[in-house]
């Protein structure tokens, strides 16, 4: 009586929830799992295994909690970033964007039974720890990572500020080791610029908030002011932005963009899921010539950003491959204060290539070395990227990475934090950027067409 009890009230609920979704798949294609002979058969096996667990498993299991390891099962199967949120987590991801909370400061994803860095963000602990895209968590404090989902692995690493976590972090080539880091209130600056040298400017893009493209624009014109002219160039460095939010991406890109089209398409299985967004008028550059630096660190919005800019050839992409992660995801309510994340679409360029899974590869290639003689950098394998990452979707011919996302800083406050840096600091950062190998080689190409443009 208990198993049929038991069976009845699994049928009940998956019956109810058939009933509240076939309508909309309905609209489609007209298929309902309740014409489906496997349908049935799957939820037989189901209730027969949910029977056997309740009678005799060591420890007694309520309902509750079966069945919501069940549903997480069956979501977080589908793909990395498509997620089931539980009422608390719910509420921390309502949180998490207006962005208040301790952590470390770094994009995660799944890599077998491991955490992934997906990338650092600027200027946070984990950051100045020496983090960097790639890295393997190995181990959280003392909990085995192999051991946890995803979600649990974000609990451990975020807590109150002033707190620390150790990390055990495997690498490429090296011993694994141990990071000590202490977790902050994570605010980033999204965006910061500087005069490299007369003509060329320098714009670190380090996230896609909500005001970074008033941000964007306001910075180039202070770097016309301090140039005393309009710029010749400009480089966008897009290295480890792990994305952020897609009406940002977008209107940065329409910032730089003078001509009819497209800056991303989205394709899914439902009418609402196709979308395309237009370029819009006006370059604020006047066409000068860009460079776009990215790496395997460069996610999500930085990828529509840089293959936006690369087919309407508005700029040469150099640098690695970025990560290929090209999927939308949408958040669902459900009942009770439980929350879906579910992988509705795929991105595309505005020529039709499929960002998932393939990442935007750069017109011109660079390593991942160091310009100082006397130093030698380790040698690290950038190889990881969305197709690697457990259940990636596949790139499908022809936006889980779990960010921790940082405090929003309204556009005065960004600005405002731009203004205080003085002029010695400026040439501080313009000495370190010109150690860098990427922007380095990114001057001498804009050097290079300003010479060849002049004949």
């Amino acid at each position: 009586m208990t198993n049929l009890n038991f069976i009845s009230k699994a049928l009940c609920i998956a019956l109810s929830l058939v009933i509240l979704s076939s309508p909309s798949i309905a609209d489609d294609d007209n298929y309902s799992p309740l014409d489906s002979p496997s349908f049935f058969e799957g939820l037989n096996t189901f209730t027969a295994v949910f029977s056997q667990i309740k009678q005799m498993y060591v420890d007694e299991i309520d309902d509750e909690t079966l069945f919501n390891n069940a549903i997480r099962g069956l979501i977080e199967g589908l793909d990395p970033h498509s997620s089931y949120l539980e009422p608390v987590a719910q509420s921390k991801v309502s949180e998490s964007t207006m962005g208040k909370f301790g952590g470390l400061g770094i994009v995660i994803g799944t890599k077998g039974d491991y955490i992934e860095v997906v990338s650092p963000i600027d200027d946070t602990p984990a950051y100045r720890a020496g983090l960097k895209a790639g890295d393997i968590i190995l181990q959280i404090g003392d909990q085995n990572v192999s051991q946890i989902n995803l979600e649990e692995g974000v609990k451990l690493m975020r807590g109150a500020p002033g707190t620390t976590i150790k990390l055990t972090i495997g690498r490429p080539d090296i011993a694994p080791f141990v990071v000590e880091i202490t977790r902050e209130i994570i605010t980033v600056t999204s965006a910061k610029g500087l005069l490299l040298e007369e003509g060329i400017g320098y714009l670190r893009v380090a996230q896609f908030q909500r005001p970074t493209a008033e941000v964007v624009e306001k910075i180039i014109g202070d770097l016309v002011e301090k140039n005393e002219a309009d710029l010749d160039s400009l480089i966008i460095d897009l290295r480890n932005n792990p994305g952020g939010l897609l009406d940002s991406s977008i209107d940065i890109s329409n910032l730089f963009i003078d001509e009819p089209g497209i800056v991303v398409y989205t394709e899914g299985r439902t009418p609402s899921s196709n979308m395309s967004f237009p370029t819009k008028p006006g370059d604020i550059l006047n066409g000068a010539p860009i460079v776009v630096l990215m790496n395997v660190g460069s996610a999500s919005a930085s990828e529509i950003v840089a293959g936006a800019l690369q087919d309407h050839k508005r700029a040469i992409i150099m640098g690695e491959e970025s990560f290929g992660k090209g999927s939308v995801q949408s958040m669902m309510g459900l009942q009770d204060g439980y929350g879906l994340k579910l992988t509705t679409a795929r991105y595309f360029t505005p020529s039709g290539r499929s960002i998932q899974a393939k990442g935007i590869s750069p017109d011109i290639e660079l390593d991942n070395i160091s310009l100082k003689g006397d130093e030698e950098e380790e040698s690290i394998d950038f190889s990881s990227q969305e197709k690697d990452l457990k259940n990636s979707l596949s790139a499908q011919d022809e936006e889980e990475t779990t960010s921790e996302d940082p405090t929003e800083l309204s556009p005065e406050e960004i600005l405002k934090s731009q203004d205080e840096i003085t002029d010695a600091r400026d040439q501080e950062f313009v000495d370190l950027l010109m150690e860098d190998y990427y922007v380095h080689e990114a001057v001498n190409v804009l050097k290079a067409l300003k010479i060849y443009k002049n004949k």
